[in-house]
């Protein structure tokens, strides 16, 4: 009986020790970020930048893993009508290709320089209940990943995202 209250102490131990390590590797990316720039990088070295030279973005990651993004291009047309029920099919169009957001849970691995998105729900349908695994480097509250299945050409583009993060006064 002692033998097994010492090895439930110690497991506890460890699982406590574990995430407390996770969270010391996390605590820089933990607040909010703005975006900076998303540019398309396709396989014949052609760059595209999706949501134009200007994008609209926040990215919040918190204590207890969660984290939410949302993206848009600036400078949307107006839908006519001012009712996006009755929006037509070409405005429709210009809402989905100027908006990106998904929400979930994150892991980041700081020896892999990698963060996984467990993603719950998400405006792409095709990543939901998947897992978005990307690089990224972390310099002066500047965060770059680099997302290689994204929602303009699957695996034949990569994307490389660049985020701010951001101080309020």
């Amino acid at each position: 009986m002692k033998k097994i209250i010492v090895l439930n102490v110690m497991l506890f131990s460890l699982i406590s020790f574990a995430q407390t390590n996770n969270v010391k590797k996390t605590d820089s990316f933990i607040g909010s970020w703005s975006l900076v720039s998303i540019t398309n990088i396709y396989q014949n070295g052609t760059k595209v930048q999706p949501y134009g030279e200007q994008p609209d973005g926040l990215l919040i990651f918190d204590e207890h893993g969660n984290y939410a993004i949302q993206i848009l291009k600036k400078n949307r047309p107006l839908i006519a009508s001012g009712n996006k029920n009755t929006s037509t099919p070409e405005e429709n169009a210009e809402i989905v290709k100027g908006f990106n957001a998904h929400y979930g849970y994150y892991f980041i691995d700081t020896g892999t320089k990698t963060i996984s998105f467990n993603v719950l729900h998400a405006s792409f349908p095709n990543w939901e209940n998947k897992v978005q695994k990307r690089t990224y480097s972390y310099n002066n509250d500047v965060l770059k990943y680099i997302v290689t299945n994204t929602t303009q050409g699957g695996k034949s583009v990569v994307a490389e995202v660049v985020w701010k993060r951001r101080v309020f006064n």
